[in-house]
């Protein structure tokens, strides 16, 4: 049967939601939300494109799962809460298979933050797909990259380059039993740092996550606080199954330049760095990997001297990307 754009908004994205702050949803020309008083509003928006941020043959529901991921993690790294979404679709063609999983891949994570789907837009194009997803923060405090102080010390959550290495299994058709698995699904299902952004909300001095490549945007939340870093590449957290699939080289420069880890990159007070971390309820493990400096330089270094990288992190109209 031939679905038409409003079946496809019927079928596959109305829902009732489950929040009591989504006064109107899916249906209407637009959403009707009710925003909390004493609090701010977060808002942010990423598109994923086929081809550029996807392997053309990934399937639907890791494509669904990863297109509120990566707006997830921007939510973790202002130390915010999701609450509502809104879809906007580019399909080639209305596949009601695809659908169905692209779907279910997006309303899994969706439920696991209770994040409503309250509007969007379906149109005939290339696979394109850009959720914008809001939320909020109490007033007291919220993370941003500009904190940073000379002094402070950097830590990375997680193990950075695993999902640049499951990128690369796929492209290479890697075989590599559980190891090759655990790597595909690290980039395929990258896991936001929501409870990580909220407990270091009043805490970290710096926050952003790591999408472009964990140098690339070390720079970034250096340039927005005005500070440079030192970044020691012989604290970063090891990988075994990295380890077991590649050159140990290889595995540095998914580490420092990969992206799409969607981790947090974070800044602590030195004096109170290691209380904190012993204070909070970790998922997953945090590592201090380096030093704000004063300068405006980013260096990296490796057995206590310089070190530099073979590639910087992505950019998507840097030239030869």
């Amino acid at each position: 049967m031939s679905l038409g754009e409003f079946d496809i908004i019927a079928r596959y994205f109305a829902r009732k939601s489950g929040r009591s702050d989504v006064l109107l949803g899916v249906g209407d020309d637009a959403a009707v939300l009710d925003t909390h008083a004493g609090r701010k509003l977060v808002v942010a928006m990423d598109t994923v494109v086929e081809g550029v941020h996807f392997p053309p043959e990934t399937d639907a529901a890791d494509i669904g799962y990863r297109a509120l991921a990566v707006n997830l993690s921007d939510i973790a790294a202002m130390g915010a809460e999701p609450a509502w979404m809104t879809l906007s679709l580019s399909l080639p063609r209305a596949s009601e298979q695809w659908l169905n999983g692209f779907a279910g891949g997006l309303f899994e994570l969706a439920d696991d933050y209770k994040v409503a789907l309250v509007g969007g837009d379906t149109v005939r194009g290339p696979l394109v797909i850009t959720v914008q997803i809001a939320g909020w923060v109490e007033s007291d405090a919220w993370l941003t990259r500009s904190g940073a102080r000379p002094g402070d010390l950097l830590f990375v959550s997680g193990i950075p380059g695993e999902a640049a290495a499951g990128l690369a299994v796929i492209q290479r058709r890697i075989l590599g039993g559980e190891a090759a698995a655990f790597l595909r699904h690290r980039f395929l299902r990258p896991r936001p740092r929501i409870e990580l952004g909220r407990q270091l909300r009043t805490v970290a001095t710096a926050a952003m996550d790591v999408s472009d490549g964990l140098l690339t945007d070390l720079k970034k939340l250096c340039a927005a606080s005005g500070v440079g870093a030192q970044l020691n590449v012989d604290l970063l957290p090891e990988s075994a199954a990295m380890r077991e699939l590649f050159e140990a080289e290889d595995g540095l420069q998914y580490a420092l330049a990969g992206g799409d880890d969607y981790e947090l990159l974070f800044t602590l007070p030195a004096d109170r760095a290691a209380a904190v971390v012993s204070s909070l309820q970790l998922q997953q493990r945090v590592t201090q990997i380096g030093v704000i400096t004063a300068d405006t330089d980013v260096v990296c270094l490796r057995n206590g001297q310089p070190f530099r990288i073979k590639r910087a992190g992505y950019d998507h109209f840097a030239a030869g990307q």
